[in-house]
């Protein structure tokens, strides 16, 4: 059986936004609220959508791009920080960032 802790920790986190949903992906989750996807759960780590503007925040933090195999990485989401996903407040407002940038795509 699958263990989806992880994926229910995100969500948690994540309920003071509205229409946000989860769902099965390529091994593992993708994050969408409405039709937006600005979201990967990915191995117990979570990735948001970056933009020109919010890359900063993520490579500033110390942390890089998508990469679900050896051969393929996908620059256009970022690893979400730890002390982000820990604070319901912060990952809020990095989560509506990246449905702003999952929106310009």
């Amino acid at each position: 059986m699958r263990n989806d802790f992880f994926r229910d920790f995100v969500a948690e986190q994540l309920e003071g936004l509205s229409e946000i949903s989860i769902r099965t992906m390529f091994g593992g989750y993708g994050i969408y609220r409405a039709k937006d996807f600005f979201g990967i759960i990915h191995k117990g780590r979570l990735y948001f959508k970056v933009s020109d503007k919010t890359k900063t925040s993520f490579t500033d933090a110390g942390m890089g791009p998508f990469k679900p195999s050896r051969k393929q990485t996908l620059k256009s989401f970022y690893e979400v920080p730890a002390d982000v996903l820990e604070s319901r407040s912060t990952i809020t407002d990095w989560a509506e960032d990246a449905i702003k940038s999952a929106r310009k795509t």
